[in-house]
């Protein structure tokens, strides 16, 4: 497992415009594989447009507690990069206005932020309906301070998204480190201690899958039926949806790719699993990602790649709507990665 970020390593792949390098020349330059563009006109769905606005999407900043081989984001504790007082100020004015519905927070770990309590409350004062935490489980056990996150969440109704890889030790543990499985599974034990996961239970807890290797993940209802039967008879927790995620070619799983001599095999299963009917529902046409920093972005994969909104209208400081709805979505070839086999999204499958 690493223990630094790219961007601390000084690795060539923490610059976002190496990467975008990579996706666009090779096999795709050549025209041995067709570039995603060329992909989505052949079923007469290009430009990307948005549709109706449903979610605000916002990373508090890169900083966590993990190292995750595969983290599109770069995070870690290294990271720095956080979500100021301001730009949070400047966010909740927009929530008071938006047509969005949700409230999606992520980072790295989100609850690392300083502000991130004082936000949440201040969001449900504005009146938003959902909030989704996107939490990695271990920070709730990572440090006294956050013991108590699972009764916050209970008190604001937070939805709660947690990323687990696999129901074994073995397999968690390769891909987010040491001892994160034992510290996932008594996170998870906490939540549904207090009602979190129940059948019939409205606090809304959901789990995130992500495949350990160059792999595209298998069907997400089977999955789910398999993670609910051992996590039940193993340690007796229960918990609402299973989200399975395909891992995108970008930061530190590009970096995996490329070591491993595995980035053009990949590619290739991306784009002949590519499925036209899961471009309708990609979470870009529904969503609007803001960075720590305030920028605007079509998804949170976009804004890793640095790839703002193609729009008058970059920053939350002068955020509208209406402009922003009027768009061009920015496409590369990692979308590939959203629409292979029933698709991707921060909701899992889309198709």
């Amino acid at each position: 497992m690493a223990t630094k970020s790219l961007k601390k390593q000084n690795s060539e792949l923490a610059n976002t415009e190496r990467q975008l390098e990579i996706l666009s020349n090779g096999i795709f330059g050549n025209n041995e594989l067709p570039k995603f563009a060329t992909k989505i006109k052949e079923s007469n769905q290009f430009p990307l447009r948005p549709k109706k606005l449903e979610i605000l999407q916002l990373n508090l900043g890169y900083m966590c507690n993990q190292v995750c081989e595969h983290c599109h984001v770069d995070a870690g504790p290294d990271r720095k990069e956080i979500m100021t007082k301001e730009t949070m100020l400047q966010c909740l004015e927009v929530i008071k206005n938006t047509q969005a519905t949700t409230l999606d927070l992520t980072g790295g770990a989100p609850e690392m932020n300083p502000n991130f309590r004082w936000f949440v409350e201040e969001a449900c004062k504005a009146g938003i309906k959902e909030i989704i935490v996107r939490s990695n489980l271990t920070i709730i056990r990572a440090n006294k301070k956050y013991y108590d996150l699972p009764e916050f969440f209970k008190k604001h109704n937070i939805h709660v998204v947690s990323s687990m890889p696999h129901w074994t030790r073995g397999k968690t543990d390769k891909q987010r480190g040491d001892g994160v499985f034992d510290k996932s599974i008594k996170a998870l034990q906490d939540l549904n201690a207090l009602g979190y996961g129940m059948p019939e239970s409205s606090l809304k807890l959901d789990l995130v899958y992500n495949p350990s290797g160059a792999f595209l993940p298998g069907d997400q209802v089977s999955m789910e039926k398999d993670f609910k039967k051992a996590l039940l008879e193993d340690f007796d927790i229960q918990f609402h949806n299973l989200f399975s995620i395909t891992n995108l070619p970008i930061s530190r799983f590009l970096d995996y790719l490329i070591a491993s001599e595995n980035y053009e095999d990949y590619m290739y299963q991306l784009v002949e699993a590519y499925n036209p009917a899961a471009v309708e529902n990609v979470m870009c046409t529904n969503t609007i990602s803001i960075s720590w920093d305030g920028w605007l972005f079509d998804c949170d994969f976009n804004q890793m790649l640095g790839l703002k909104v193609a729009s008058k209208v970059k920053h939350i400081s002068n955020y509208n709507e209406e402009v922003l709805n009027d768009r061009d979505i920015m496409i590369s070839q990692h979308c590939y990665g959203c629409t292979a086999g029933a698709g991707s999204s921060c909701q899992g499958s889309v198709a």
